[in-house]
């Protein structure tokens, strides 16, 4: 016969605790760079997209669309950097980029931003790769 062994819940989930490692049980691993924006007269340039873009692992030109049609202004941009027409402050594209992020980038359901994008027919969807979670991808909004 097998012997019964008595175990704490508490002490275990602890031990197991610990013998994770840091990386994984913190919940900021991951973070979007601040926007570094320059004003060259009536435009405003975010100088550091490639590093944004490569973060987000999302289509630079997918991120640019929505950035231009949500701040309203026109732009053009390459690998490194995007040119708005227009002096924008860095609260107006920060909280478009915390938009985007919110949308096209963190799972709903585990809230990771292990996500990737694919199209079945004419819908988006969002799929996670940590939690195997895929929803359509509609445009969340916030009333007022």
């Amino acid at each position: 016969m097998a012997k019964s062994h008595s175990f704490d819940y508490n002490a275990l989930l602890e031990r197991a605790r610990q013998a994770l490692p840091e990386e994984l049980s913190s919940e900021s691993r991951w973070e979007v760079p601040e926007l570094d924006l320059l004003y060259e007269g009536r435009t405003t340039i975010i100088r550091n997209w490639r590093d944004i873009v490569d973060t987000l692992r999302r289509d630079r030109t997918h991120v640019m669309s929505y950035l231009l049609r949500e701040l309203g202004t026109a732009g053009d941009g390459d690998e490194d950097r995007v040119v708005f027409n227009g002096k924008l402050t860095l609260q107006q594209i920060q909280d478009k980029m915390d938009a985007y992020v919110h949308t096209y980038v963190i799972c709903s359901e585990c809230h990771r931003p292990d996500t990737h994008m694919t199209k079945d027919g004419r819908t988006t969807l969002l799929k996670c790769d940590a939690c195997g979670a895929h929803k359509p991808v509609r445009a969340r909004r916030k009333a007022g």
